[in-house]
C-alpha cells in the first residue's frame, strides 16, 4: 500500500479567478508629469495612485491629488523603499505612481483561451524603448491581434515607452510571457506558425500567404532573432530591398508585417 497526500486539488473560487484577472491587466506607470497626464485623460480607468509620504506639498504633487480626488481615484502613501517596490525605478519615479487597468494587457495564456484573430508579432531582445513604443503604436493600429513581449530582455514599460507609443500601450493587445522560447512552443501547440524575419533562404513577405494563424518573431537590430527561436520557427520571412540597403528599422519592419498580414 502507498502513502499519498489525501488532499484535495486546490480550487480557486471564480472570485479569486476574477479578482487575479483584474490585477494581471495592470500597468503601473511612475513619474509625476505621466501620472498627472495619465490622470487627467478620462479614458483610461485608474485604479489607484501612488505617493510618497516624503513629497512636499505644492506643485504637480497637489494637482494629482487634487485630479484623484476629481475622479474619485483612491491615493495610497508609502514610504519611499515601499514605493519604489510598486514603481521598480527608485531613480526616476519622483515619488509618483498610478496603476491603469487594460483589458488587453495580459499573461499570453490567458489570450490563448479565447479565441483571436490576426497575426501576433512577437519581440525578441528589443531593448530600445523608443523602437518598443513605436511597435506598440503601429501593432495596435494594425490588424494584428497584439504584441507578445518577454518579460526578460525587452525594454521595460516606462514613460518614454509611453510617449513612442502616443498613447496606444493602454488601447492594444500586450500578451506577457516569462520565456518567449516556452511560450512560441505554446503557440505553436496550439496550431499557430512561426515565422521569423530572415534575409538569407527567405520567402519574400510580398509572397508569404499563411494558411493559419501566425506569430511573427522579430529580432534586435544588431544580432537579430536568436538561433533558438529560428531553430524552431516553421517559415522565414524576408522584406526584399532595393538599392543594397541591408536592413530597417525594427520598429519600421514591425509596421509592415503587422499590416502586411
Amino acid at each position: 500500500m502507498t502513502k499519498g497526500n489525501n488532499k484535495e486539488p486546490r480550487t480557486d473560487s471564480a472570485e479569486y479567478v476574477k479578482r487575479k484577472a483584474f490585477f494581471d491587466q495592470l500597468i503601473t506607470v511612475y513619474g509625476r508629469k505621466p501620472v498627472l497626464e495619465i490622470l487627467q485623460d478620462e479614458s483610461l480607468q485608474i485604479y489607484r495612485v501612488h505617493l510618497a509620504d516624503s513629497n512636499r506639498d505644492g506643485g504637480i504633487i497637489d494637482q494629482i491629488k487634487q485630479q484623484a480626488a476629481a475622479r474619485s481615484i483612491e491615493v495610497c502613501f508609502h514610504s519611499r523603499p515601499a514605493l519604489s517596490r510598486i514603481s521598480r525605478n527608485s531613480k526616476q519615479d519622483q515619488g509618483a505612481a498610478c496603476d491603469i487597468h487594460c483589458p488587453g494587457y495580459q499573461p499570453y495564456e490567458q489570450a490563448l483561451q479565447k479565441t483571436m484573430t490576426g497575426a501576433i508579432i512577437a519581440l525578441d531582445g528589443v531593448t530600445n524603448p523608443q523602437n518598443l513604443g513605436m511597435i506598440i503604436r503601429s501593432v495596435t493600429a494594425s490588424p494584428a491581434h497584439g504584441l507578445l513581449i518577454p518579460s526578460k530582455g525587452t525594454a521595460d514599460i516606462s514613460p518614454l515607452v509611453i510617449k513612442a507609443s502616443a498613447g496606444t500601450l493602454f488601447k492594444g493587445n500586450i500578451l506577457r510571457c516569462d520565456s518567449l522560447l516556452a511560450a512560441l512552443k505554446d503557440f505553436q501547440s496550439r496550431g499557430y506558425a512561426l515565422c521569423t524575419l530572415s534575409s538569407h533562404q527567405s520567402t519574400p513577405i510580398t509572397e508569404f500567404s499563411p494558411t493559419g494563424p501566425v506569430v511573427f518573431v522579430l529580432g534586435n537590430e544588431s544580432e537579430g532573432v536568436s538561433k533558438e527561436i529560428m531553430a524552431l520557427s516553421d517559415h522565414r520571412v524576408g522584406i526584399p530591398m532595393a538599392n543594397g540597403v541591408e536592413s530597417l528599422n525594427v520598429a519600421v519592419t514591425a509596421a509592415i508585417i503587422a499590416f502586411r498580414l
